[in-house]
């Protein structure tokens, strides 16, 4: 393996060849300029999941950092390697199957559509612009990443737990959600058009601006959230809102029966063309919600 001095060197040459900046590099890379300017001066080393990063942008192969890579003639490969005539190679044992993580990385433009059994291998990760369609992603694990601008569209998230997670403008048409629980996470301006969310559970986060036609809604809680600028429509049963904070939440042409509203006041609902069951209307109207949009279902 290089010195640390000698994979920053290595970085640095690779870098100026694609005509890269430091700055522009740390931007693809979701990490500061002075980052770079460590490994550069060789200070510190990314780590394997940054490298493997490091290696499709510069486009050399992950070996490029090791001493393992051909940099120069053949006769400048023995003098680096002056025992490898004096020592006998060991006999070849078996392949050891590589269990791959992606956790910790920052990933741009990546496409991992068609992947299954990710679990927790993409935590703490930062990811921009990637596709994740039609894949089996179900009882995956994420805990503060970032994700913008990413395509889930097809995909199955059931079980799945998001938490402390912030994620913009991402795409989750026709995804199962089903038990999906979503913990201490923001959601902004995505669009759910399809999703199933039954099962699925939100408690202490966001939830606003996000597109949420023709969504299935069975059995979800919203707990301690904040709901903003959202529109809910179709059936909406056996669901839980509880010291919900809303703004601008609008359920139009919905039917909401055995739903529960536990909060002091639900004066910011607005209810265009909806129907309720006897349950459901008495909880509306003990937190002061306006009613006349909401026609009651005659048991």
């Amino acid at each position: 393996m290089l010195s640390t001095k000698m994979i920053g060197e290595r970085i640095t040459e690779a870098r100026k060849k694609k005509s890269v900046s430091q700055a522009g590099l740390a931007e693809l890379l979701f990490i500061s300029p002075q980052a770079v300017g460590k490994w550069e001066r060789g200070e510190s080393l990314p780590d394997i999941i940054t490298l493997n990063r490091l290696a499709e942008i510069l486009e050399v192969d992950l070996n490029y950092f090791s001493g393992n890579f051909p940099s120069g003639t053949n006769d400048e490969k023995n003098t680096h390697d002056p025992v490898s005539t004096a020592i006998p190679s060991k006999p070849k044992e078996p392949a050891k199957k590589i269990h791959w993580d992606m956790s910790k990385g920052s990933w741009a433009d990546a496409d991992f559509s068609g992947l299954k059994n990710l679990h927790e291998k993409f935590s703490s990760s930062h990811m921009k612009n990637c596709k994740f369609i039609n894949s089996d992603l179900s009882g995956l694990q994420l805990n503060d990443n970032y994700v913008l601008e990413c395509d889930f569209s097809g995909s199955d998230l059931s079980n799945s737990r998001l938490k402390s997670s912030h994620m913009t403008k991402d795409l989750f048409k026709d995804c199962l959600l089903k038990a999906t629980e979503f913990s201490g996470s923001f959601i902004s301006g995505c669009d759910f058009t399809g999703a199933d969310f039954s099962g699925a559970v939100f408690k202490s986060g966001g939830f606003e601006k996000n597109s949420l036609e023709n969504v299935y809604w069975n059995s979800v809680s919203f707990r301690e959230m904040y709901l903003a600028d959202l529109v809910i429509e179709g059936l909406v049963e056996d669901c839980y809102f509880e010291q919900c904070a809303f703004k601008r939440v609008t359920f139009q042409n919905a039917i909401l029966t055995n739903t529960f509203f536990k909060n002091r006041s639900l004066k910011q609902l607005r209810f265009v063309n909806c129907k309720a069951d006897r349950m459901t209307y008495e909880f509306l109207k003990n937190g002061k919600a306006d009613l006349s949009g909401i026609e009651l279902i005659n048991s």
